[in-house]
């Protein structure tokens, strides 16, 4: 089952497909140099012990995000 939801929300140890960037351009530009690019593949690796940020695997390294840039990466799980 195919459950489509923000980067923020995929929890620890699950791997999604990003679908889409819901952020301004200069933002936008930074996460697609980061590897969050449609179609790519990431999955949360581990959480701070304050809950953010949170650490991603993509593109063959880890980043570590604030759950309010998460925010901005659209993901579907599941795959």
């Amino acid at each position: 089952m195919e459950d489509v939801t923000t980067l923020d929300c995929l929890p620890v140890g699950r791997k999604a497909a990003v679908t889409g960037l819901k952020a301004p351009e200069d933002q936008r530009r930074r996460l697609l140099e980061l590897g969050f690019v449609p179609g790519g593949q990431v999955m949360a690796v581990q959480e701070s012990p304050w809950g953010d940020p949170v650490a991603y695997a993509v593109c063959g390294a880890v980043i570590a995000l604030r759950r309010a840039d998460a925010r901005q990466i659209a993901v579907r799980q599941g795959q």
